[in-house]
């Protein structure tokens, strides 16, 4: 691998600053250590289970029996809602859609929407409904809909589990209703959550509504924090008796995003609190730095026997770090690059591996892509590569 060492772009001018003044003052770095940013532990959390998480990097700030398998009550709606925005996302449903309402999804008990039986409803409508009123109606009416059944949904919720990597995560309903075969954890439910924000933007602003009506009821979120925290946006609320009081959240000030979970609390009023203790803890002490755009050429490396002498590398997808506030100075990347790249090559092939380093711990893998299709070149243009590259590698790549 061809191994290359890297400032940050200009976007983050300030950490070229701060690298060059280590840089040219490295006698005076060596007489007096550079301070450490000092953290306090996080606060004591009155919950079964908690965690808090970038929403950017996917980093986890602080956890508390994270993947401890609890019944998740209405955060299941979660999944739910996701599966509708996936199917909206891929053309398969639409918003102004209509579902013709069962007495089975009319009939099932907890929270509602106030659905009738045999009336239509809209997509847009049992969204928000399962969003916002947390209707266990609208999530039936919802599973009939999108799989034919309750049963063959939650099939399909943990397929998407699965893909999704929530490894203690079991659905055996769409509503959260207690059964001994549905349990998640704090983990999986601010990983599912990431994937709700950043796959599905253009839906989520739906988990912010402090209210919704319907059918002539006006019910309000419960997610607290939206009336007492203006940066909280989301996401949903559970109750059972058996669960107890669990909230997922998240809020963004300035370019960060946290996601917190608290499972397992004894009050809606203790879930809010200790809730608003981790998001307070996250932004105080933490920073999100956005390092590469997606896209960004970050080098340019010889490619042999295509139409074209190099390669625009570089990374797929925004690349983010959360860390400690003040210690981007810190921060340091390489770029591993596969050595004789030989065309031809497509367009998103991984040529490589983006490391990024706080200090000496590795922080960050991201894979390094063919930002552009190489074609191979004419058979002249092949067989001098050819030599070339003989030599190149016998003088040490001088040629």
């Amino acid at each position: 691998m061809r191994v290359q060492s890297l400032r940050f772009r200009p976007r983050l001018l300030s950490l070229m600053l701060c690298g060059l003044l280590l840089f040219t003052s490295q006698a005076l770095a060596q007489a007096i250590p550079t301070p450490q940013t000092m953290i306090p532990a996080p606060p004591q959390i009155a919950a079964k289970s908690w965690i808090l998480m970038d929403a950017d990097s996917g980093r986890v700030l602080v956890e508390h029996n994270a993947d401890e398998r609890l019944p998740p009550a209405s955060l299941t709606k979660l999944m739910t809602a996701y599966l509708v925005e996936r199917e909206l996302d891929r053309g398969n449903i639409n918003l102004d859609d209509t579902v013709r309402v069962s007495e089975n999804a009319w009939r099932t008990g907890g929270s509602k929407m106030f659905i009738e039986v045999n009336t239509e409803v809209t997509i847009r409508d049992l969204l928000y409904g399962i969003i916002i009123s947390s209707g266990n109606d609208a999530s039936v009416a919802v599973a009939e809909h999108l799989a034919g059944g309750e049963a063959p949904f939650a099939d399909l919720m943990n397929q998407h589990a699965t893909r999704l990597g929530l490894h203690n995560t079991s659905f055996a309903n769409a509503t959260g209703l207690p059964h001994p075969e549905q349990y998640s954890s704090a983990r999986d439910m601010a990983l599912l959550s990431q994937y709700i924000i950043n796959d599905y933007p253009e839906h989520y602003a739906v988990y912010a509504e402090k209210y919704f009506t319907y059918n002539d009821i006006r019910q309000p979120n419960r997610n607290r924090l939206l009336w007492r925290d203006a940066t909280v946006d989301g996401l949903k609320t559970g109750w059972t008796t058996e669960a107890g009081y669990g909230l997922v959240a998240s809020a963004k000030r300035d370019d960060m995003r946290l996601i917190s979970v608290v499972m397992g609390t004894n009050s809606e009023e203790s879930r809010a609190q200790e809730t608003q203790k981790l998001l307070s803890y996250g932004f105080r002490y933490y920073e999100t730095l956005k390092l590469y755009d997606q896209g960004a050429v970050l080098n340019s490396p010889r490619i042999w026997g295509g139409d074209s002498n190099e390669l625009r590398v570089g990374v797929d997808r925004d690349v983010a770090m959360t860390l400690p506030r003040a210690r981007n100075v810190e921060l340091s990347a390489r770029l591993d690059i596969r050595q004789d790249l030989t065309a031809p090559v497509s367009l998103g092939d991984r040529v490589g591996t983006l490391e990024v380093r706080l200090g000496e711990e590795v922080v960050g893998e991201h894979p390094l892509v063919a930002l552009e299709s190489i074609e191979e070149g004419g058979l002249f243009k092949r067989l001098f590569d050819q030599v070339r590259r003989f030599f190149s590698n016998l003088l040490g790549g001088w040629f």
